[in-house]
């Protein structure tokens, strides 16, 4: 694959392909995925940005390890599909903004968005033009997107893959992953009432 390094490796779930974007080896960690099976147009596709607190700590004040776990499952039962998965912390602000906001948060009990505009920083700055250009690659013009996110739904279908967007539904979450979900509502996010609080 052009641009591209591809490799096997082996997976608690099965075996899947890397594939990591060549185009941007002066960045320390670029863009990559994790291919399953054999896609093809329409198969179940997550686009992950990075959560160390969640991925690698385990963390539940935020749902994004579920988010990982449940989207490999649903590819792997539809036997093939793709995970991207992006270096953009702290919804692209990174780990320090994000320490900072989640510390301000807690002492203001303030949502992250609402932290993070008392600290100076934007919202959301992460971009899904490289996740575009990576499924561009694998041939992919037409994917179903598993997000609760419309935003990332808009990035892909301004970078030309047509998407049928997938909601991921939720399992019973601590107190605070379910602010979490409510603030992430507020800003546009696309949560299954069910299992927000009333």
């Amino acid at each position: 694959m052009t641009g591209s390094v591809v490799h096997q490796l082996e997976g608690a779930d099965g075996a899947f392909r890397a594939v990591v974007l060549e185009a941007e080896a002066d960045r320390a960690n670029p863009p990559c995925a994790a291919v399953y099976g054999e896609p093809s147009d329409g198969c179940p596709v997550r686009v992950h940005s990075r959560c160390l607190y969640g991925e690698v700590f385990e963390s539940t004040d935020c749902d994004c390890l579920w988010q990982l776990r449940e989207s490999r499952r649903i590819i792997r039962e539809h036997g093939s599909g793709v995970l991207v998965y992006l270096d953009q912390e702290g919804r692209g602000a990174g780990l320090v903004a994000k320490a900072k906001g989640l510390q301000l948060s807690q002492k203001e009990d303030l949502d992250t968005f609402a932290s993070y505009a008392a600290l100076g920083y934007k919202a959301d700055t992460r971009s899904y033009e490289d996740a575009a250009a990576l499924l561009k690659q694998l041939g992919l013009g037409k994917v179903t997107l598993l997000t609760n996110n419309p935003a990332k739904v808009y990035a892909l279908e301004v970078g030309g893959i047509e998407v049928e967007m997938q909601q991921l539904v939720p399992p019973e979450l601590s107190d605070t992953a379910l602010k979490y979900l409510v603030a992430k509502e507020l800003h546009g996010h696309a949560i299954l009432p069910n299992k927000l609080p009333a």
